[in-house]
C-alpha cells in the first residue's frame, strides 16, 4: 500500500500554479522528507494529502485508495501544521480533554504519561509553554490518535537544535513502535539524513526527485576535474549542478549506467545534504540534461 499516490496532480490559486504535473507513489511505513525552497509547493501538496485543499487537475489518493478529506481518511491521518495550532488560553489538561472528546478511543493514560516524560505540566496554560513544548504537545496529541499516517508541515521551524532533536526522536520512536508512516516537510537539511529514509524534492511546483534515500545517493556522486572537459562529462551522465573555480570544476551528477568515474576525474561519495542543495540550486534540474548555471564566483571545490 502507498501512503500517497498522485497522478498529474495540480493546484492553482487564481492565476498562479502552486503545484503542476505532480506524480508520486510513496510507499507505506516510511519516514518521508519533503524538501524544497519557499514557494515550491510543499504545503500545498500536504494540504491536498490531508484534504484541506482540492486538486485543480489530476488526482490524489492516500492510504491506498482513500480520498483525502473523506471520513475514512480523516480517521487515519493526523496533521500538525507549521504553527502547531493550539488553544493558547486552555490548559494542557483541557486541550487533552478536547482532543479526547473529538477522537473516541484516545489513549488518555498513555498520553498523560508521555506529557509527563516531556516535562509538560497538565495544569499549565498552553500559551505559557515554550515553543518547543507547544510543538511537542501538538505532536503528542496527534500521536494519541494512533494514526496510520502522520503529516507534519515544517515541524522544526521554530525549534532550537535541542528541541528539534527531541521532537524528531519522538517521531522516530512512534514510527518504529507503531509502524506509523510519516510525511514531513522541512528546511532543516541537516536533520534529514538522521531521520528520513525516503526523499521528495520539489522545485517550482514540480517533483524534481523522489525515491529511497539509499538508492538516490547511490545513483549520484560528486566529480572533480578539469573545467575544460565539461562537454565530455555532459555526454556521459546527467549533470545536476556545476561549480567552476579557475581550471577546476566540481559537479554533482546523476550516474545512470556509468559505473566508474570518467578518465581524469575524481569521484567522491555524495552526502544527502550535498544532494539536496544541488537540486535546490537547480529547480529545473530534472527537466534539462545540462546544468542550468555554472557558478564561477566564490565557488568551493574539493581538494
Amino acid at each position: 500500500m502507498n501512503i500517497v499516490e498522485a497522478n498529474a496532480l495540480g493546484k492553482r490559486y487564481r492565476t498562479d500554479w502552486a503545484l503542476q504535473e505532480c506524480s508520486l507513489a510513496v510507499p507505506s511505513e516510511r519516514v518521508v522528507a519533503l524538501v524544497g525552497p519557499n514557494g515550491a509547493g510543499k504545503t500545498t501538496l500536504l494540504h491536498l494529502a490531508v484534504g484541506l485543499a482540492t486538486p485543480t487537475t489530476g488526482t490524489i489518493r492516500v492510504l491506498g485508495e482513500l480520498e483525502p478529506g473523506s471520513p475514512e481518511a480523516l480517521a487515519q491521518i493526523a496533521f500538525v501544521a507549521q504553527d502547531a495550532p493550539l488553544h493558547r488560553h486552555l490548559s494542557v489538561q483541557a486541550m487533552l480533554e478536547v482532543t479526547d472528546a473529538l477522537n473516541p478511543g484516545l489513549d488518555v493514560a498513555q498520553t498523560k504519561a508521555r506529557l509527563r516524560a516531556l516535562h509538560i505540566p497538565l495544569d499549565r496554560k498552553v500559551g505559557k509553554l515554550s515553543g518547543g513544548q507547544q510543538s511537542q504537545l501538538a505532536l503528542t496529541l496527534a500521536l494519541a490518535r494512533h494514526p496510520s499516517l502522520l503529516v507534519l508541515d515544517e515541524p522544526l521551524a521554530r525549534l532550537d537544535p535541542l528541541a528539534r532533536h527531541d521532537f524528531m526522536a519522538q517521531v522516530m520512536a512512534s514510527a518504529m513502535e507503531e509502524s506509523i508512516s510519516v510525511l514531513f516537510s522541512s528546511h532543516v537539511v541537516s536533520e534529514l539524513e538522521r531521520v528520513a529514509d525516503y526523499l521528495i524534492v520539489l522545485g517550482h511546483g514540480h517533483v524534481q526527485l523522489a525515491g529511497d534515500i539509499e538508492e538516490v545517493l547511490a545513483d549520484h556522486a560528486v566529480l572533480s576535474g578539469s573545467a575544460e572537459e565539461l562537454d565530455r562529462i555532459h555526454a556521459q551522465c546527467t549533470v545536476v549542478h556545476a561549480e567552476v573555480a579557475g581550471r577546476q570544476a566540481q559537479l554533482v551528477v546523476r550516474l545512470g549506467d556509468m559505473g566508474v568515474a570518467p578518465s581524469g576525474w575524481e569521484r567522491a561519495t555524495i552526502s544527502l545534504e550535498e544532494l539536496v542543495l544541488a537540486y535546490l540550486r537547480e529547480p529545473e534540474a530534472m527537466a534539462l540534461p545540462l546544468p542550468l548555471r555554472i557558478s564561477a564566483s566564490r565557488a568551493e571545490v574539493r581538494s
